[in-house]
């Protein structure tokens, strides 16, 4: 009896020429079951690859649903810290020691119009969120099947690479507005409704995009903002605004019954439920002698109100103190003048 040796190059090398430098599981099993170099190199082409290829996107597909996941607790985490900030302000103006239902407490904190601005702030930065999650997670699996395939992706990664420095270069700006109003939504800095200056511009916020901010001003005038051109924002709708009233009296006026007739208008309009234009939410003070000017005296009276209220609650306070000072005869001075008249002898 003889046997014949078959060097172990030799398989190797016909191995490799089946199923290529790396062998798939398939490819080799078929070879050695086979022997047939051609038949082994066709199924692991028509197998082994496909289902490499197919775990690659099973794999893909269950990332971007764990990530996808992931961003949407993310935002509602951001959601919740930013309602329990503003809350905890809310508590310190109102004297609230402890709101223990939740539903009751963002009631309270905006009312339904901030309910459906932190939604839909909330659905906005997580669909951007997961469409930046999703299109790497896919390239990168898009990639590794091209490279399965047998496709040299080294031409086609510095091509793009290129591509990429050119847009990156001629989009500097859009960029810029897109990371500008990620952090926007992310940190709240203000939303649909509110009231703002941007520097550039202020009115009400009518639209907000991930590009532009779009607001309308007091006489109409529609303005768009790219993000990326914002410096600085000031809100005055958050969690609570303050109405400043400067009133000028005369200076024979006793001025502290002119301050305790403000005091006591700004209190009972405090204490006014049926006024509804606007809401007081903490005790107003008459601060007291603001400036001592050419006409008359300045008192000054502060009323912290509910977010963008403190325009209709300033514009009431003016109707009530006037018709006080009337009424206690206080005297709101006309602007004087001293004529010197110059005689010629």
């Amino acid at each position: 009896m003889s046997f014949d040796l078959i060097p172990l190059q030799s398989v190797n090398d016909d191995l490799i020429d089946a199923c290529g430098n790396d062998p798939g599981q398939i490819c080799e099993w078929v070879y050695d079951a086979s022997g047939n170099a051609t038949l082994s190199s066709v199924i692991g082409w028509a197998v082994d690859k496909p289902l490499t290829i197919l775990i690659v996107l099973l794999a893909a597909f269950i990332g971007s649903r764990v990530v996808k996941r992931a961003i949407v607790h993310f935002g509602e985490r951001l959601t919740a810290e930013r309602e329990n900030r503003a809350l905890a302000q809310l508590q310190k103006i109102k004297g609230i020691e402890k709101i223990k239902d939740k539903v009751l407490a963002s009631n309270v904190l905006q009312g339904e119009q901030s309910d459906i601005r932190t939604k839909a702030r909330t659905e906005t930065l997580t669909s951007v969120l997961s469409s930046i999650a999703n299109l790497v997670i896919w390239t990168v699996a898009v990639l590794i099947s091209l490279g399965e395939i047998g496709i040299n992706l080294g031409p086609l990664i510095a091509g793009a690479g290129i591509v990429g420095v050119a847009v990156g270069f001629g989009a500097q700006s859009i960029v810029k507005d897109f990371l500008s109003g990620m952090f926007m939504l992310v940190e709240d800095q203000y939303g649909v409704g509110d009231s703002v200056d941007v520097g550039l511009a202020s009115g009400t916020v009518e639209r907000m995009t991930l590009r532009t901010t779009i607001l309308r001003d007091t006489n109409g005038s529609v303005w768009y903002i790219p993000n990326g051109e914002i410096a600085r924002v000031g809100n005055r709708s958050q969690v609570w605004s303050r109405a400043v009233l400067d009133i000028d009296v005369a200076y024979d006026t006793d001025l502290r019954k002119a301050q305790q007739v403000m005091q006591d208008v700004a209190e009972g309009l405090w204490q006014d439920d049926s006024f509804l234009d606007g809401d007081i939410i903490e005790q107003p003070k008459v601060t007291g002698v603001q400036n001592l000017g050419i006409d008359g005296i300045t008192l000054r009276l502060v009323a912290k109100t509910d977010p963008s209220e403190q325009w209709a609650v300033a514009r009431e306070l003016r109707i009530r103190i006037k018709e006080a000072f009337d009424e206690e005869g206080i005297e709101m001075p006309f602007p004087q003048r001293t004529v010197w008249v110059k005689q010629e002898k």
